[in-house]
């Protein structure tokens, strides 16, 4: 993977779009790196209303739902531990992808906690992800606990 962009839900519809093309025009797509998607949608009203799929470009899709929360609170979702295991497989599954996107509805937060950790997984430096922004620490801790817990022998 040689980079990891972390974008709103408007900014990754635009970044796959630039892919896109007519049949048999490939020549027309504006971009031609291949990707994969970490989609992440809010619980109420059941995401965002469109999902992500595989194509010549996409390598993959992994579409979680969870709300922009650091804590248990009534009524929303909680990033748990096994959302953690999910994406580190999806990062590992998917390394020969030339872009990890991760998106969620601000890509401020929760996309931010997630491209941070992927940074760090892959041997990168991500420290920048928290000199711009405010990454949800709870989503960025849980997998960074995870990560650590597998690398243990």
């Amino acid at each position: 993977m040689k980079r990891v962009l972390v974008r709103s839900v408007y900014d990754a519809f635009d970044y796959v779009m630039a892919h896109y093309y007519p049949v048999g025009l490939e020549e027309f797509a504006e971009a031609a790196d291949t990707y994969a998607v970490i989609s992440i949608q809010d619980t109420h009203e059941g995401g965002f209303g469109f999902v992500f799929r595989e194509n010549d470009f996409c390598q993959g899709v992994l579409t979680l739902y969870f709300d922009d929360i650091e804590r248990e609170v009534d009524g929303a979702a909680l990033f748990t531990a096994e959302q953690a295991g999910q994406v580190i497989d999806f990062i590992l599954a998917h390394q020969q992808a030339e872009t990890l996107l991760v998106h969620c509805y601000g890509g401020e937060s929760r996309s931010r906690a997630v491209g941070a950790f992927a940074v760090k997984m892959l041997g990168g430096d991500s420290s920048r992800y928290f000199a711009e922004g405010r990454p949800n620490r709870h989503v960025y801790d849980l997998l960074e606990e995870t990560w650590n817990h597998r690398q243990q022998p």
